[in-house]
């Protein structure tokens, strides 16, 4: 049906004094004697735009006034009586387009986040929602925006696949056949699912990633990937969105430069685009959140060895829930303190031991460490895994076997090291994450659709 979007209305003046058609649900109500307000929102907005019902043109607005209720309203838009800079629609005739009944359950009062995830499909039509998926859009566009105008190309990777690109094994199975007694052995089993070996869903698309890289030169994917983790962290979810950028001919500086560049162009857009949201999420969910997001774009980010941030947290004096010790995986608790307490801004943190990073890491000189890097930022910690790939065939071929892989899975990906291979780079930036730090939101399962975690498919 022909109606102007409410974002158009409000945010242009030459709509006042014309008659407009606008739809969407009530969101609050209010009645009185002669006239009647209802505030409208269809999404396209964080704002709602006030109705206004003079009950001398409309005599029985009972059915209007209902929460939840979709409406088509004609009126003219006039600037308003009591709001400064701010506009209202004089309505002349409202129409019902779904009628809303007395039990929906997002009523005046404000519910908590953790009863709002009981209720997903009507979740999205509250304003913390309405402005996460909005920043959420605007993430996501920018993200594109930003490879595109530096020439990467957009890859889009499997998502089933027959190899773990992390090596850990926590994957989602993919199969036809399901639980079956028919078979004696695992080999068995497989020989006879629908692509004759193990299948799953993908953990990264790094692998296939690299091979796009060694012939285009730059190139990002920006799709799903899957975690079998039982965790239930406020970070882990077992679906979200990843974006991986591997570049050709880029050591672990380089690579480091270009995500530092994203994560602010990042920040830029939200600030940019995103000011009402901004400023709701700063009012509710984490004050001072504008002026961290305007710091980070305007200073550098610190960068500091694993073995320094090991020797500053066992040297602070802070006593934490899991010891420090060189060789230990670093837990959030770690990585929130340097960020936030120790460097007070995001910080690129590198060569870690080799031991705690994945087969496919560049090995350093010392024969300790690996050319990684995670990126921490302050009240999350990791939002990007990063380094630099071994290119050094021998050296790849040792590395798994060191850690029991089975190389006839990755004959693909060994190829690469023996048909030309040079330096490469590239790293992870789970999408989620980079929008809880943007908009204060503590828990990963607020700033997705629709969650999936441990025991939770709704």
């Amino acid at each position: 049906m022909k109606h102007t979007d409410i974002i158009e209305i409000l945010n242009d003046k030459g709509y006042i004094d014309t008659k407009v058609t606008v739809c969407g649900w009530v969101r609050t109500s209010r009645d009185s004697k002669n006239m009647a307000f209802l505030e409208l929102n269809d999404g396209t907005s964080l704002k709602h735009l006030q109705i206004v019902i003079d009950k001398a043109v409309i005599a029985d607005p009972n059915e209007f006034m209902k929460l939840g209720t979709s409406l088509k309203v004609e009126g003219t838009l006039v600037k308003s009586v009591v709001a400064e800079d701010s506009v209202e629609i004089n309505a002349e005739a409202i129409t019902v387009l779904g009628v809303c009944p007395p039990e929906y359950p997002l009523q005046k009062k404000r519910h908590t986040l953790e009863y709002l995830r009981t209720i997903p499909a009507l979740r999205v039509r509250t304003n913390t929602f309405n402005a996460v998926f909005r920043v959420r859009s605007v993430v996501s566009a920018c993200i594109h925006e930003f490879f595109q105008n530096r020439h990467f190309a957009y890859i889009h990777t499997p998502l089933i696949t027959a190899s773990d690109c992390e090596g850990a094994g926590e994957m989602f199975k993919v199969t036809t056949i399901g639980h079956s007694n028919d078979y004696k052995t695992e080999e068995e089993y497989y020989a006879d699912d629908f692509f004759g070996r193990r299948a799953a869903l993908s953990v990264s698309g790094q692998l296939e990633g690299e091979v796009a890289a060694m012939a285009l030169g730059k190139i990002y994917t920006f799709g799903p990937s899957f975690r079998a983790e039982k965790s239930n962290t406020p970070r882990h979810v077992a679906e979200f969105w990843h974006v991986e950028p591997e570049v050709a001919f880029a050591e672990l500086d380089d690579i480091i430069e270009i995500a530092e560049d994203l994560i602010k162009h990042i920040i830029n857009s939200v600030l940019e685009k995103c000011p009402d949201e901004l400023k709701f999420f700063n009012a509710h969910f984490e004050k001072g959140l504008i002026e961290k997001l305007e710091s980070v774009v305007n200073n550098d980010f610190a960068v500091m060895t694993y073995t320094e941030a090991i020797e500053a947290l066992k040297n602070c004096g802070e006593k934490f829930q899991y010891p420090v010790e060189w060789g230990c995986d670093l837990m959030t608790e770690h990585e929130r303190y340097i960020s936030e307490v120790i460097c007070k801004r995001p910080v690129f943190l590198t060569n870690y031991p080799k031991e705690i990073k994945s087969f496919y890491m560049k090995q350093n000189a010392d024969g300790k460490t690996v050319a990684a890097t995670d990126l921490l930022v302050p009240g999350v910690g990791e939002i990007i895994g990063c380094s630099e790939r071994e290119a050094d065939l021998d050296k790849l071929l040792e590395a798994m076997r060191v850690r029991g892989m089975d190389l006839s899975e990755y004959e693909d990906y060994i190829s690469l090291r023996r048909f030309g291979s040079v330096p490469h780079s590239g790293f992870g930036l789970g999408l989620e994450r980079i929008i809880m730090y943007v908009t204060g939101v503590q828990n990963i399962r607020d700033v997705i659709l629709y969650p999936r975690t441990v025991g939770s498919i709704s």
